[in-house]
């Protein structure tokens, strides 16, 4: 078989698992956008999954690739990557994905991928390889997104308090449900938009690095973009629901008027990391909005029991999926 028909079908396949990785990332990241809306009971699971699903998808008409062209060129130099440390990457963020779907914890799916792509590349191009910006652009947001989430959704909260101050509790309750859907609708639109360009970034740069696509392109083929939100869109109708359950009904109890101020909070936070490119985590931007409505009522009403385990997992995951993608990058040596 000649050496190109090879490379083909290597590619062909590589692509399919990096299609797979965004698929779960949509399933397993469902929870962010639908966690709200399900746990206040303005949309059925089913009604919330396929809203999701549909703002997912609809982002390919809004944003820049930027947050593509993050990874697929800000995070290792595209010179020191190969077909191992994709697939080293690929696997590790995978599995660490399934682990912390069955236990229910609400990880990033972003920062699987990221600390998936440092740690299969770290054998092969050492230290001096990777992209230092991009990984503490990364790395830093890890502290920023969730805390500006904290910010904007107290600040939501407080207002709307303000604002609806002699407003009665019924029709405050039946306000916010139909403004839920706004919220929602934006929160989804942010999780697509940030999130799938990730896998678009893994595909575009295997696709320099083989030789299918041109390096100094602008662009990534338009194959690439729409296949890759297609596959969060689908992973998101069939939803994480072990993480929703975790998101919405465990962390604090919401209301219509909290899960508004927190989608809202957590849709202008994703909107602002998309159009600077930064691959931020759409999991620490809800949950500290999340916390941030809670924290407006009481500190009590915060389980900060389980919000200290979900922090934990943050922290855990890139030197995890670092860890599993070395692993996995000397296993792909040694049988490829």
């Amino acid at each position: 078989m000649p050496a190109t028909e090879v490379a083909f079908w290597v590619v062909a396949l590589l692509v399919i698992l990096a299609l797979g990785f965004d698929f779960m990332n949509g399933f397993h990241d469902a929870a962010n956008s639908i966690a709200t809306v399900v746990s206040t009971g303005v949309l059925k699971p089913q009604q919330a999954v396929v809203f999701a699903a549909f703002f997912n998808f609809l982002a390919i008409f809004i944003f820049h690739l930027s947050v593509a062209a993050t990874v697929g060129k800000g995070i290792v130099h595209p010179s020191g990557i190969d077909l191992h440390v994709i697939f080293g990457a690929l696997v590790g963020a995978i599995v660490w994905n399934v682990v912390t779907w069955f236990y229910g914890i609400p990880s990033s799916s972003s920062h699987a991928l990221i600390g998936g792509l440092v740690g299969a590349a770290l054998p092969k191009v050492g230290l001096a390889g990777l992209v230092w910006g991009g990984i503490f652009k990364t790395v830093a947001f890890i502290f920023i997104s969730p805390l500006v989430g904290f910010l904007l959704g107290s600040l939501m909260m407080l207002l709307v308090a303000w604002v609806c101050r002699h407003v009665t509790l019924s029709k405050t309750d039946r306000w916010f449900r139909r403004l839920q859907l706004l919220s929602a609708g934006a929160y989804s639109l942010g999780h697509g938009g940030n999130d799938s360009q990730k896998t678009i970034g893994i595909i575009w740069l295997l696709l320099i690095i083989t030789g299918y696509t041109d390096a100094s392109a602008s662009m990534p083929p338009t194959w690439t973009i729409i296949a890759c939100y297609i596959a969060i869109a689908m992973g998101t109708m069939f939803g994480g629901w072990r993480i929703v359950k975790t998101m919405g009904q465990k962390l604090t109890k919401l209301k219509p008027v909290g899960g508004f101020c927190a989608e809202t909070g957590g849709a202008i936070t994703l909107f602002a990391a998309t159009a600077l490119g930064v691959p931020v985590s759409t999991t620490h931007t809800i949950t500290g909005a999340i916390v941030g409505v809670g924290s407006t009522q009481r500190a009590s009403a915060v389980r900060w029991g389980v919000a200290g385990n979900i922090v934990w997992a943050w922290i855990f995951t890139i030197p995890a999926t670092a860890l599993m993608s070395m692993v996995v990058y000397y296993i792909s040596l040694a049988i490829f």
